[in-house]
């Protein structure tokens, strides 16, 4: 039996002794600077204020973006897990209104060299997420590389951030295109949902996914769905500059009031397609499956 066969025993077994399993959303774009770690910061807030328990897995290598605006320093990251002997409650970093954040840190660069043993440890300790979180947000880095590629990949619920801009549109549509390419992505038929960012109207963000939705389907054969979109908004540069969330510092704003609507979307509409994924084990298991190969 082949490792990749030993792994996806354990998951069945796993899912075999879960009661539940944590929602997973994972958070992308296709260039830096869209507000990526805004949106998936932001969304925490609201889910927060809807009742569900959140934690934010930063999977962003070398980049500090939500522990900042959570103003979360995080003590231990995902290596002191596996390397070091944390449990995995001594590495989730409380942020504002009981926010959970857990750095990936360089412990994700390493998941492919991992022993058995260790993979047992890991999947057990991220099975106790389940209990802890409702919701879990995964923050991806930008880009198509080919660590945020692979986590995309192995996400079952997958949220696309870009902006009006040219440059972002492109870069959206070649993530998309790479995630279309690869047959795994395929056969999961998974949803991809778009959000526009830093839109001046309701019409320019119409057009944004407009734009991409019919560039996907023309040439990839596939379609995104349309989440909703979030308005330029001073009050949202001013919270970033104050290193801030803008939800929690100004609730009343533009900005903080489309976050809430995209919240109540994603709680709401019908995407069943989550519910076919176990959670957060089952992420990891397939990203270290695909790194395996």
């Amino acid at each position: 039996m082949d490792q990749a066969e030993q792994l996806r025993n354990m998951v069945r077994e796993q899912n075999r002794v879960e009661k539940k399993t944590a929602r997973v959303i994972t958070i992308t774009s296709g260039k830096g600077g869209v507000g990526k770690s805004n949106v998936a910061v932001n969304l925490a807030v609201q889910f927060r204020k809807m009742g569900k328990r959140v934690i934010i897995f930063d999977a962003d290598i070398g980049l500090a973006n939500v522990e900042v605006m959570l103003g979360a320093v995080p003590q231990y990251n995902l290596s002191d897990l596996i390397y070091r002997g944390k449990n995995i409650k001594d590495i989730i970093t409380e942020g504002p209104m009981e926010i959970g954040f857990i750095s990936g840190g360089s412990g994700i660069s390493g998941l492919n060299n991992l022993s058995k043993d260790q993979i047992v440890f890991l999947v057990h300790s991220l099975a106790e997420l389940n209990e802890l979180a409702d919701i879990i947000i995964i923050d991806t880095g930008a880009g198509i590389s080919d660590s945020v590629l692979e986590f995309v990949i192995a996400s079952p619920e997958i949220l696309l951030v870009t902006t009006p801009e040219p440059s972002s549109l492109t870069d959206s549509y070649s993530l998309l295109k790479a995630l279309h390419r690869n047959p795994t992505f395929a056969e999961g038929n998974r949803n991809v949902d778009l959000v526009a960012n830093k839109v001046l109207s309701d019409e320019e963000g119409d057009s944004v996914y407009e734009r991409v939705n019919s560039v996907v389907e023309r040439f990839l054969n596939g379609r995104v769905n349309f989440l909703g979109m979030i308005p330029a908004d001073s009050k949202l540069e001013k919270a970033v500059r104050a290193q801030k969330v803008v939800s929690v510092q100004y609730p009343e704003a533009d900005a903080s009031k489309a976050f809430e609507v995209l919240a109540n979307n994603l709680l709401n509409h019908g995407n069943e397609l989550y519910t076919m994924h176990k959670g957060i084990t089952q992420l990891f298991i397939k990203f270290i499956t695909r790194e395996g190969h």
